[in-house]
């Protein structure tokens, strides 16, 4: 029983330092504001909405992997994950909970549109090296 009681307390203090880690680093990009290419490719108009989250990752999956973003993305893959459960579950039981999901992923979405603005950053940046040598 004591054991039992041990595992269920580590994976809820498990679940709270990873919600805090991935909210940590989708406020790190929330007010970074996009390039125009960004925009275009991704048809976001100013401000990431939670929507766009699919349809950026699926663009970053086109986009040469950097070592530094995997991590992090795959975290905030699984808090959006996490989130959608949420705004769909709980919006019956408590609706200002659904207010509080939907921001969170499109701060999500803003988080993966910005390491694609990274990525293309990056990209960019070995060609022109490339192009010296």
């Amino acid at each position: 029983m004591m054991a039992a009681l041990i595992l269920v307390f580590s994976l809820a203090t498990l679940g709270m330092f990873f919600v805090s880690y991935c909210r940590s680093l989708v406020a790190a990009c929330s007010q970074y504001s996009l390039s125009a290419e960004v925009r275009d490719v991704t048809g976001i108009r100013a401000v990431a909405e939670a929507e766009d989250f699919t349809r950026v990752v699926q663009v970053l999956q086109l986009c040469p992997d950097r070592a530094e973003d995997r991590t992090s993305l795959q975290a905030v893959s699984l808090y959006h994950s996490l989130l959608t459960f949420v705004q769909r579950t709980a919006t019956k039981l408590a609706p200002p909970l659904r207010a509080w999901a939907e921001q969170e992923r499109a701060h999500c979405a803003q988080f993966a549109a910005v390491t694609l603005d990274r990525r293309i950053a990056f990209s960019r940046e070995m060609l022109a090296r490339q192009a010296e040598l």
